[in-house]
């Protein structure tokens, strides 16, 4: 019975009689070994290392918020002249937008002022004016004159900011600062002058509404005019505005492994008077599930860039740094996962099957070359 299994034997055995060792063949067992022990090693951190696997499917998400992450440096560009809008095509619009951002003002190197706080100037005329036209007395509520901005009776301006925003709803720009008693008495313009000469690094966030829109940073208040977006910029008094930028950082929504924002660290110099410089942004809603699986909703984006000058025979552009952003109906989603033990022994079993096949024929190829050497040496000794 014994005797017919070993006929089935797929594995004859040799002698080992007929065995013969050599230098070679040790050096190459070796050299085989050390690449093969190496190979396991890469093998075993792929296995042992997370590994994600991407997927495109159509985004059918609907009702949801953008998060607008920001960090840009002006510095050409005062603070107390910068402003932040947002609006979409829906039609809902964010003029001057204060919360969740926060300004810092830097001086011509780039070094922080410590920031003043706001209406901080030189009321140097007397009681404020009221909207009948008298001075506050001290057994009156103080009421201070929109000058023809109000909406109702009941409306009051009571600093100069609340009278350039009343403005702003009437459509209206705001010609000189000066004559308005609030601006006046707050050293709005000395506030400006004070600030000339500085830069301001301006960064928070913005909470959007996921559809197309836009947001950007410009001089002035911005107001609607015969339904054009328009900036009040004559309070400022300038002919030009410098909107030379850095981008520290520019993302939409939070940051997952392996993001790449490609506008962090991004600057752009003016050198023209006026213009209008222009990002392009496609966003692409991205989902990532880490090894635990942990979920963040996130996004990445591209874009592409154009400045916009107001050259001759074209209309004057609004100054600023205007994001023109799009949303893609394309999600990406990141799954991270380990590759199966099968997948890993089977690689295992390929990188030691492969290195020994390899070996063995470089010790066949320099034994038989040895030994045909070594005849014709000894053909050549005896004849």
């Amino acid at each position: 019975m014994f005797s017919k299994l070993r006929k089935l034997d797929a594995h004859p055995k040799i002698n080992e009689d007929f065995y013969s060792t050599t230098l070679s063949g040790g050096v190459i067992t070796i050299v085989s070994s050390v690449v093969m022990l190496l190979l396991f090693l890469s093998e075993l951190r792929l296995y042992l290392r997370a590994s994600a696997e991407t997927k495109l499917v159509v985004d059918t998400s609907r009702g949801e918020t953008l998060r607008i992450n920001f960090d840009v440096t002006f510095p050409s560009l005062a603070c107390s002249m910068l402003s932040v809008d947002a609006m979409d095509i829906s039609g809902e619009q964010h003029l001057d937008i204060r919360h969740d951002i926060i300004k810092k003002r830097i001086d011509s190197h780039g070094n922080v002022i410590e920031s003043r706080q706001d209406g901080i100037g030189a009321p140097k005329i007397e009681k404020p004016l009221q909207r009948h036209g008298g001075r506050l007395e001290h057994n009156e509520t103080y009421c201070g004159s929109c000058y023809g901005a109000e909406v109702s009776d009941e409306d009051c301006c009571n600093s100069c900011e609340e009278v350039r925003e009343a403005y702003r709803k009437k459509g209206w720009g705001l010609g000189n600062p000066e004559l308005i008693d609030q601006c006046k008495r707050e050293g709005f313009f000395q506030q400006i002058k004070d600030e000339e000469g500085e830069g301001c690094n301006i960064y928070g966030f913005l909470e959007v509404n996921k559809v197309a829109g836009n947001f950007h940073f410009a001089p002035g208040k911005s107001f609607h005019q015969s339904n054009v977006h328009v900036q009040d910029l004559l309070a400022f008094q300038k002919d030009s505005y410098n909107i030379s930028h850095k981008i520290n950082k520019l993302s939409f929504g939070e940051y997952f492994p392996g993001a790449v924002n490609p506008l962090d660290g991004v600057r752009w110099m003016q050198e023209v008077p006026n213009g209008m410089y222009q990002y392009f942004i496609k966003v692409v809603r991205t989902v990532y599930t880490d090894i635990s699986g942990h979920t963040i909703q996130s996004n990445q984006f591209s874009v592409t860039e154009h400045f916009r000058g107001a050259g001759y025979g074209q209309s004057r552009s609004i100054p600023g740094v205007f994001f023109f952003y799009d949303l893609s109906p394309i999600k990406v989603t990141f799954t991270e996962g380990h590759v199966s033990f099968l997948h890993f022994l089977t690689n295992v079993c390929a990188i030691v099957g492969g290195v020994f096949t390899v070996s063995g024929i470089v010790d066949s190829f320099i034994y038989h070359g040895q030994r045909a050497i070594k005849k014709k040496m000894e053909i050549g000794k005896f004849s």
